[in-house]
């Protein structure tokens, strides 16, 4: 791992989902710039201090030095956007496969060129939009694919949450509106890339045209902590992404409704076990992971017996086991990867452009 030190959240959530399926191990780290600290989070971890390293470059070279039963099989990137590429692209090139954090990378330039190098090392890669993980999203999916819903008209999508409504929420809330560390934009890059990622993956259905309205309300920042998108989908659906990290008493509201000609369909992460279907002609229907009315790929993604809740970490874990799966048989598996992450960079930009440009609309990669 690289990243994820002391006092970062997520670092400990990708060990602890890392462990969940019993075939993976923490053997390495760079747990942070700060030499003192790396240190000691490794050893509060329980790793040799040899392969603490001090840098992510020593850490390439380091274990490639080791016989190659020793070394390890791939690396997870948690650290600020402005590292991904880079650290990436250096253990890619030195022969690792790669679990990386969203976004991808600061610019759809480095997305690209990062695909180019993914394809010419022949290693695996992973991007972490963890809600792709959950099982009643699979059955979401599933449900979309079947035709259920029949044509896709609408697709709306709210994350809110309330932790950046004060000027000084604390250390991980700080890079997230650093230009220098988040990239182009704030909110969007850290919340809004779950919303696009999610409406992709559940319907696949592409984004051509974007029509964003970002904000700043917390005065100092650089970078959105709101925004608001309208979408133009490909076969001529609508939508709306709305994302805010100033929405104050919020906690992590992520909700997704996709409406067809024949059903609807609604999914919120706060009740993660629930698939609500709608329609004019029906009751309303609920369906619950491990009850009948779910199909396979919801099944493979649980692990426990229905009433026994599931959910945040177990959807970071069903991604990690995918992905060793793939490492093992080498072959890409049911997870978002470089292309997910092209994508989302492409979206970024469009709707950073778009707002405030006095356009009404900005078509995607131009």
């Amino acid at each position: 791992m690289v990243g994820g030190g002391e006092g970062a959240f997520i670092g400990e959530v990708h060990r602890i989902a890392a462990r969940m399926g019993g075939e993976i191990e923490l053997a390495a780290g760079v747990f942070g710039t700060n030499r003192e600290s790396s240190l000691r989070c490794g050893e509060r971890l329980y790793l040799n201090p040899a392969r603490v390293y001090p840098d992510f470059s020593a850490m390439v070279g380091g274990e490639r030095a080791l016989p190659e039963s020793e070394r390890i099989d791939f690396v997870t990137v948690c650290t600020p956007n402005r590292w991904h590429f880079t650290i990436a692209k250096a253990f890619l090139e030195g022969g690792f496969h790669v679990m990386c954090e969203k976004p991808v990378a600061m610019s759809s330039e480095e997305a690209f060129e990062l695909k180019k190098i993914i394809r010419q090392s022949g290693k695996m890669f992973a991007l972490m939009h963890n809600y792709t993980g959950y099982p009643m999203v699979k059955q979401a999916r599933k449900i979309v694919t079947d035709g259920v819903l029949g044509e896709l008209r609408k697709i709306n999508v709210e994350y809110s949450l309330g932790w950046l409504a004060a000027p000084n929420a604390g250390k991980q809330a700080a890079w997230r509106v650093d230009p220098k560390q988040a990239g182009i934009s704030g909110c969007m890059a850290d919340i809004g890339t779950h919303a696009e990622n999610l409406i992709q993956y559940v319907t696949g259905l592409t984004i051509t045209e974007v029509n964003a309205d970002l904000a700043t309300f917390v005065e100092g920042r650089s970078l959105d902590d709101d925004g608001s998108v309208l979408l133009r989908f490909g076969n001529g659906a609508r939508g709306l992404i709305f994302a805010s990290e100033v929405s104050t008493g919020e906690e992590n509201n992520f909700i997704l409704k996709i409406y067809g000609d024949k059903a609807a369909l609604e999914w919120r992460q706060q009740t993660p076990e629930e698939l609500i279907i709608r329609s004019n002609d029906a009751p309303i229907q609920i369906l619950r992971r491990g009850w009948p009315g779910t199909g396979e790929a919801a099944a493979k993604a649980s692990r426990l017996p229905a009433g026994h809740p599931e959910g945040f970490l177990e959807a970071f874990a069903n991604i990690y086991n995918a992905f060793a799966e793939s490492i093992r048989t080498g072959v890409p598996g049911d997870y978002p990867g470089i292309d997910d992450g092209v994508e989302e960079m492409l979206f970024l930009e469009a709707i950073v452009r778009n707002s405030g440009s006095g356009e009404k609309w900005t078509k995607m990669g131009c």
